[in-house]
């Protein structure tokens, strides 16, 4: 008999050897009061069909706790798969990326999905969930798994897994269907019983449940910004040739990663070029006296605001440059949050008072006296910094609330022109697998703060989740407010990342519960070959994060 210790109800249970979790599951159902669809293995996330054979710490997790809500959504993605190939055969499915609550998703043979198709998919995906077929989870030899998913036609796939080089491959089947994942499933389709199919633009949205009411599906929200952004680059990534990790790979391989450098730097510069166009064609009109430029953490903010500063001056316009955090309220006045943490990513975090007076005060000509907060010691300091505008000048604020109509209430709007900074992410891991544009910001976030603040892996990681629900309250509700909308992802940044990312999140204890989505991270940078930090230029956004920029922060 083997020990082991069970978090959800606090004591140690005895169990054989090659039990299964969901046989322990099972058996602890009247404790637990809930139907688990994951389990946390040592603080490392697996499926129910993960066996036994010496001691664990084990918890167990629903839809909505933990890993759960991932778990649910790539069941639902297999799902959808499954009908698809039932529906059209001929059809390629590409879950491309998150908008709007749900996934984007298209098929190769549809220029639209309109009502109807839409219906017939929902109907076949309920038809699988009333199956209640299992995932089953298998592992063979990698040559084995690439024969199969070429029989299936799934070519992205391939290319991943003859790139990535390993000996086995973990993949699953539902009622005989083949797909891979990078994580655990549910132990059946029966679990995956909320959902719903929304046809959009030319394909549709897969919108898992709700996460504030988990019995009914998400809604979607309007972002037609957002989808623009999204779409550019998808069109970028097909003119490159690069839309999945396997084709990234590629480039790798065969030494051609600086010229996919030079071409995804050029993109940006040239997005910042037409963004000063227009900021510059409604100063000329009378009006765009103030840039702000928001997003949320990570985002590239800063870099962003600095080039799109040096592309203003070479359409003859003076910018200045205020940051928002230099109005932070001292930290004994910094609201909390929910965990009793400071909140930093509130609006009233900031000292709006003060701010919208010195702003009044800046456009009417005066000299005003600028604040410097001081992160050590949690205050703010006046330093002798004065700003001035003078003819030609424009003012270029930088923070996350830039946005938010009520950072600047006072402000008449045709002095404004609002820019939102985003990492959307449009690149794959292949045709069902995509790379959440949180992740990206997240090991951006995770490098910067253990480079720059001394902070580790595992605080980083803590604090997340409370960064992530700042930007759902303050930061998403305002994005479609923005003039122009500038993606800040770079088509290799994975690559470069990678090798500094990996030691810093292998330092996460084994013991803390950071270190599950520490061991997912590093799983996930697994699939990227590894690109030289020499090849990219001074002036890249990424530097911001890495270090080696030509730009003062």
């Amino acid at each position: 008999m083997i020990t082991v210790y069970c978090k959800n109800i606090d004591r140690y249970i005895e169990v054989e050897g090659g039990t299964t979790l969901l046989q322990i599951a099972s058996a602890l159902a009247p404790e637990l009061g809930f139907e688990p669809i994951c389990c946390r293995v040592n603080n490392k996330t697996e499926g129910l069909s993960y066996e036994i054979f010496k001691g664990k710490c084990i918890e167990f997790q629903d839809k909505t706790t933990g890993s759960g809500p991932r778990v649910y959504t790539r069941s639902l993605c297999m799902i959808l798969y499954k009908a698809v190939s039932e529906l059209i055969p001929d059809a390629q499915l590409s879950i491309a990326h998150s908008i709007s609550h749900g996934y984007y998703c298209h098929l190769s043979t549809f220029d639209v999905v309109d009502e109807a198709l839409a219906l017939r998919i929902k109907q076949k995906m309920r038809d699988i969930v009333a199956a209640d077929y299992p995932f089953e989870r298998h592992e063979a030899l990698t040559k084995d798994v690439i024969g199969i998913f070429e029989a299936q036609g799934l070519r992205s796939k391939v290319e991943l897994l003859r790139t990535v080089r390993e000996i086995y491959t973990t993949y699953y089947s539902l009622d005989g269907l083949c797909d891979s994942y990078y994580g655990a499933l549910a132990p059946r389709s029966g679990m995956i019983d909320v959902f719903d199919i929304i046809p959009y633009k030319r394909g549709f949205l897969l919108m898992p449940f709700n996460p504030a009411e988990p019995a009914t599906p998400a809604l979607p929200v309007e972002q037609e910004k957002m989808y623009r952004a999204f779409t550019d680059y998808l069109e970028f990534n097909h003119i490159v040739g690069v839309s999945n990790v396997g084709e990234l790979n590629e480039y790798v391989e065969h030494r051609r990663a600086s010229e996919l450098i030079n071409v995804a730097e050029a993109l940006h510069e040239k997005a910042l070029a037409r963004i000063s166009d227009d900021i510059t064609r409604r100063y000329a009109e009378g009006g765009a006296r103030i840039v702000l430029i928001s997003g949320p953490s990570s985002s590239g903010k800063t870099t962003t605001t600095k080039r799109l500063a040096i592309q203003l001056m070479t359409n003859l316009l003076k910018p200045q440059m205020i940051s928002l955090d230099d109005y932070f309220v001292d930290r004994t006045a910094t609201p909390r949050d929910e965990t009793g943490d400071y909140d930093y990513e509130s609006l009233y975090a900031l000292d709006l008072k003060q701010f919208n007076a010195d702003l009044t005060a800046i456009l009417a000509g005066e000299e005003v006296a600028l604040p410097t907060y001081n992160f050590e010691t949690g205050t703010r300091q006046y330093r002798g910094n004065t700003l001035k505008l003078e003819p030609g000048s424009i003012l270029l604020i930088e923070g996350i609330h830039g946005l938010n109509p009520e950072l600047t209430a006072q402000i008449p709007e045709e002095m404004k022109y609002r820019v939102y900074v985003s990492a959307l992410t449009t690149l794959n891991i292949d045709h069902h697998n995509w790379v959440p544009t949180t992740d990206n910001r997240l090991l951006r976030r995770i490098i910067r703060d253990h480079k720059y603040r001394g902070t580790t892996a595992e605080e980083t990681i803590r604090r997340w989740p409370s960064v992530r629900r700042g930007e759902e309250k303050w930061i998403f509700p305002y994005q479609e407010n923005a003039d122009a909308m500038f993606n800040s992802s770079l088509l290799y940044e994975l690559s470069v990342m990678k090798a500094y990312a990996e030691p810093i999140l292998r330092s996460v204890p084994e013991d803390v519960p950071e270190y599950a989505e520490a061991y997912r991270l590093i799983k996930f940078l697994s699939y990227f070959l590894p690109v030289n930090i020499n090849l990219l230029p001074s002036t890249s956004l990424l530097r911001e994060f890495l270090g080696g920029s030509s730009f003062k922060y």
